[in-house]
């Protein structure tokens, strides 16, 4: 395991060793739960137990881990079936989203929409800081479409989801190469402003983000 400074650019100490512990819950095996001490993670990331203790609340409020007294942190698994679940749910929203946009979308939204994936060109080395920038470029949609609710419940399928598209992105060297190539299809099936064919181009993405999460098998 890497030490926090190898984590991410320079930050805070709760910022750097937050990311350096995303990225350690990424690594976990899927198909069964752990716990995490305070003195565990913070001898692992060479920092003190304060900004690791912030960094275990930040993560708890986003649904990454369970903190239980006396014990430590204890990360859940995720089975195929809530992969499964999860997945089916975000096409659901994001089709009927993605499909809405294209025909009414404006260049200042695609410009948003190409920023955020410059943005996440230049951390393609950096799984953490990558998947941030791949919930802002999906979230950005969903919200751009004008549901509040459809919005919220989004929000909530992509807590677990994030740990999973971490999971892919660590595990392959050419996922993220992948992922872009695929927003930026969806962003010109936007352009185009034809529904058909940016419902079409985000469907094969996250087609081939099941791909990558190879659910059925053990990762």
């Amino acid at each position: 395991m890497s030490s926090v400074r190898q984590a991410g650019r320079a930050g805070s100490a709760q910022d750097v060793t937050y990311r350096f512990l995303k990225q350690r819950i990424a690594e976990l095996p899927r198909d069964g739960g752990t716990f995490l001490t305070e003195s565990e993670v913070a001898e692992a990331a060479g920092t003190s137990r304060t900004p690791v203790r912030e960094a275990l609340l930040r993560l708890e409020a986003e649904g990454f881990l369970e903190i239980v007294p006396k014990k430590g942190a204890f990360v859940p698994p995720i089975s195929d079936a809530e992969v499964r679940a999860v997945m089916e749910a975000r096409e659901l929203v994001e089709d009927s989203c993605v499909r809405k946009l294209a025909e009414r979308v404006d260049e200042a939204f695609l410009a948003e929409l190409d920023d955020i994936l410059a943005k996440q060109r230049e951390v393609v080395d950096e799984p953490v800081r990558f998947i941030e920038f791949d919930r802002a470029f999906h979230r950005a949609i969903v919200r751009r479409a004008g549901n509040p609710v459809l919005a919220e419940f989004y929000e909530s399928l992509r807590d677990r989801q994030v740990r999973m598209g971490l999971r892919a992105v660590a595990g392959s060297e050419t996922r993220a190469e992948t992922v872009l190539a695929e927003h930026a299809a969806i962003v010109e099936a936007l352009r185009g402003g034809e529904p058909a064919a940016a419902g079409e181009a985000l469907a094969k993405h996250l087609s081939s983000t099941m791909t990558a999460l190879r659910v059925g098998e053990r990762l």
